[in-house]
């Protein structure tokens, strides 16, 4: 499994707790804000969860600026160097 899917697993198994989805709803083009109605706290609970999983640190503006699971799982795959 590349880092990527490990990533996006991650996030969709945080993302499905919080907003009360189950994870086969969610994929890699479910949208943050259009189809999760994310908010800020949500954003910060799923960044906690990544930087223990992976040790990496992640930059929240730059995180939120993602649309989607599946950017927001490229872009800490690229942070962790993959």
């Amino acid at each position: 499994m590349e880092l990527k899917d490990e990533i996006l697993e991650k996030i969709i198994q945080r993302a499905a707790v919080l907003f009360k989805k189950d994870p086969s709803q969610l994929s890699p083009d479910t949208k943050w804000v259009e189809d999760l109605k994310a908010k800020s706290v949500n954003y910060v609970q799923v960044i906690a969860i990544l930087e223990d999983a992976f040790d990496v640190q992640i930059n929240f503006m730059e995180f939120r600026r993602k649309k989607t699971l599946g950017e927001a799982a490229e872009f800490v795959a690229q942070l962790c160097g993959g």
